[in-house]
């Protein structure tokens, strides 16, 4: 047999609750959705008490301790050593019961589960109203480990209260006190676990996760990620949660993630947020560089796993402003999808917002190009389903597509050539319409559903538009315009069409509003149409009949014949609104690569300063915080007046000495160290509007660092104080208390 990759260790239930109070072991569901039923944990707890094996546990042993803190809100002793692979949900039951702490549900609302014991029957069973008035259970068995608890009080308590309502008979009172000594004596319950060797490859880490979990919850890696995440930046984990929850409750003000199209999950999120750091969708590899590893020396590093989650923190903040957030639901609006039923696959959407945070925050499009080319995309991937079946290879290949873009016109221009390749004449006039022959939901009808929004397109035989009765926001307006068959049921089913997907065919369907007195049920449509076409004028007729894809003389077709020739003109249709969006747009922008040669050549200035360092005095070669101090005056300066660029690794005077003699060991470290300095001195959400790149001049390398204008003040830390700092020209001074109020009023008026 070959080298095991695990290790075998044995516990005892209190030893592992005990692991999980000090932080020695990872538990991150008790702040995440706990998906078991509790009629689950009932079953967990009777089949404990009666002695049955109740399954392993597998653990991963963490092998880059450091002094980071442990998961959760309360104070632990220990960083976690063993993160939770399989049995998450077994410990977290045992845990939250035991302990009597809350567990939160899928929808994020937070459950004390409560466990009842029946000692005479030996009997569990989820506490509930009825349950809590009977005598006969103890109705919550989290008092019996509670440390203020005296067993034999839990016993005469139960005893007095059982005999209000009936006699007690000796042999049951000693049946009851047994009983209840063996329930909280489940302390010393057995448990055997896994322990996977912190060395193991990624590979044997995957093969593992599909082994164990072929029945139960099955994990992934984007769990294995998220339990990363609780040991290494549990923060990060929990805004993750906190964005989900809050997407699913509409705010009165509006401030909140909440949209008609998505209530994301933490892992949906993840994979945009990964997208953008590490330009990679296939999870295996990013769980590897979020554990420190580097893919080309195979070894592992704290340092490098610190900065990795500088970068997916950064990442991150990105994905769940809500600017962004709300800014691409626009984008999915423009493409005339107005609601999440009309999207038939999320992969689509979050991996559209991951392009779309590429092109604004790393090649600084304007909001209307922006928004004008990710319309576009995003109805191109949802009509030709490009992130359906393999989404993980395709958002690769997508980024991958991206990685050498010079510029945000290259950006686009990539973008537009997918399009392109994606949707070719062989597409529109022969894969569509074969596409739309079928029935139910599907993504060629809600693209030409999308398409009919784009048109602006009327209601079948009514003055309303598509857009009226499917946008959210005004879906009272007519109840009698619906989805309905042109060729009415009864009569196909006369006709020997007595399938449901024969006569449920999407160009069987058009969004109608027949006449409150017209009668269609069982009637051809050369019957029904004569009557209703009177009241329209021929301009209406014409109109209509364009937008909803009716071939002229529908009315008397065969049926197979009016569905083949009414698919090829919804081809039509879906693809005229599709090259309306794909008009070209003019891009006002400047570009993702700095010219610095142009910049250090033309000298400092309200926009541009250049500082020798980030943290060494070159005066005494010693790290000076005096020399981090002043970068991080400038940047706040630039943030707080019109936005500017610092460039690291110039004098004063232009000349050029690179980051070389900041003596740090890689540029990942010296990228973490800005970072931490930011986010301790001005706040992690600074970063939102802070843009940090190595860039060469003259075979020098630099640290770029591009500042947006902020839309709220930024305060720098000084010691106990807090400054507030400006550009006034080519210099950054404090701004006295006495201007201060004012400035804050007419600089971030329009945001307030």
């Amino acid at each position: 047999m070959s080298q095991t990759i695990f290790q075998k260790v044995d516990y005892t239930l209190t030893g592992l609750i005990s692991s999980i109070e000090m932080g020695q072991i990872g538990l991150p569901d008790i702040q995440r959705p706990f998906v078991w039923k509790n009629v689950k944990v009932r079953d967990l707890f009777d089949s404990m008490y009666r002695g049955y094996p109740v399954g392993y546990l597998l653990f991963w042993q963490n092998g880059q301790v450091s002094d980071r803190k442990a998961i959760g809100t309360e104070s632990k002793q220990l960083t976690p050593s063993l993160v939770i692979v399989d049995g998450q949900q077994r410990l977290t039951s045992l845990y939250a019961v035991m302990k009597g702490v809350p567990v939160v549900r899928d929808n994020y609302r937070s459950e004390r589960i409560r466990i009842a014991f029946n000692p005479i029957e030996e009997k569990f069973d989820v506490t509930s109203a009825a349950i809590d008035r009977d005598k006969t259970f103890i109705p919550d068995i989290s008092r019996l480990w509670s440390r203020d608890t005296d067993l034999f009080d839990v016993a005469d308590e139960y005893i007095d209260g059982l005999k209000s309502v009936r006699d007690v008979t000796r042999t049951e009172v000693r049946k009851i006190r047994s009983a209840i000594q063996n329930l909280q004596m489940l302390t010393n319950f057995p448990f055997t676990a896994l322990q996977l060797n912190p060395e193991i490859s990624d590979e044997d880490v995957a093969e593992v996760f599909v082994r164990i979990n072929s029945q139960g919850k099955p994990l992934n890696q984007a769990d294995f990620i998220l339990t990363l995440m609780s040991v290494f930046w549990d923060e990060g984990r929990a805004d993750l949660e906190r964005f989900c929850r809050e997407s699913r409750t509409q705010s009165e003000d509006g401030e909140s993630p909440y949209n008609h199209f998505i209530q994301p999950s933490p892992d949906q999120l993840l994979r945009v947020g990964v997208g953008l750091a590490f330009r990679r969708a296939r999870l295996q590899y990013v769980y590897s560089i979020l554990r420190g590893k580097d893919l080309e020396s195979e070894r592992f590093s704290e340092d490098l796993r610190d900065a990795q989650f500088a970068k997916l923190r950064r990442a991150q903040n990105r994905v769940l402003d809500l600017r962004n957030w709300h800014g691409f639901m626009q984008c999915v609006r423009g493409a005339g999808y107005l609601t999440g039923d009309m999207i038939s696959s999320k992969n689509t959407l979050m991996y559209s917002y991951a392009m779309y945070l590429i092109g604004k925050t790393d090649f600084n499009l304007p909001e209307h190009a922006l928004r004008a080319v990710m319309s576009q995309w995003f109805f191109m991937c949802a009509i030709t389903g490009r992130y359906t079946g393999s989404s993980e290879s395709r958002l690769e290949s997508d980024l991958a597509m991206l990685r050498d873009a010079f510029s945000g016109e290259e950006f686009v221009n990539r973008l537009r050539r997918a399009c392109e390749i994606s949707l070719t004449g062989d597409f529109w006039e022969v894969t569509l319409p074969n596409e739309l022959a079928t029935s139910g939901t599907s993504r060629p009808r809600f693209a030409y559903e999308a398409a009919l929004v784009l048109h602006d397109a009327p209601v079948l035989f009514s003055k309303l538009n598509v857009s009226e009765i499917m946008d959210p926001a005004s879906s009272g307006i007519s109840q009698s315009a619906k989805r309905q068959h042109l060729f009415p049921r009864k009569y196909l089913r006369e006709l020997g069409v007595s399938e449901s997907r024969a006569y449920n065919q999407i160009a069987n369907y058009a969004y109608v509003d027949w006449p409150g007195d017209a009668k269609i049920s069982d009637q051809a449509p050369a019957d029904y149409l004569a009557p209703i076409l009177s009241r329209f004028g021929a301009a209406d007729i014409t109109t209509m009949y364009r937008f909803h894809a009716l071939p002229d003389g529908w009315e008397r077709m065969e049926y197979q014949r009016f569905l083949e020739r009414r698919r090829e003109l919804m081809a039509e249709v879906i693809r005229d609104s599709y090259e309306k969006l794909a008009l070209d747009v003019e891009i006002e922008e400047k570009p993702a690569n700095l010219d610095l040669t142009a910049i250090i050549n033309s000298g400092e200035s309200d926009a541009v300063e250049f500082k020798s360092t980030l943290r060494v005095n070159l005066h005494t070669q010693k790290n000076d915080a005096r020399m981090e101090s002043e970068v991080l005056k400038t940047l706040a300066g630039f943030l707080n007046t019109h936005g500017g660029t610092l460039i690291v690794g110039v004098r004063d005077d232009r000349t050029p000495i690179g980051i070389e003699a900041d003596g740090f060991a890689s540029e990942d470290k010296m990228f973490l160290h800005l970072t931490n300095l930011v986010n301790r001195r001005m706040g992690e959400g600074t970063w939102i509007r802070i843009h940090a790149n190595f860039e060469d001049h003259d075979d020098i390398r630099m640290l770029v660092i591009r500042c947006e204008k902020s839309n709220v003040p930024v305060y720098l830390k000084e010691g106990n104080d807090e400054r507030f700092y400006i550009r006034t020209g080519p210099s950054t001074v404090p701004l006295p208390m006495s201007r201060l109020n004012e400035y804050i009023k007419d600089r971030f008026a329009s945001h307030a």
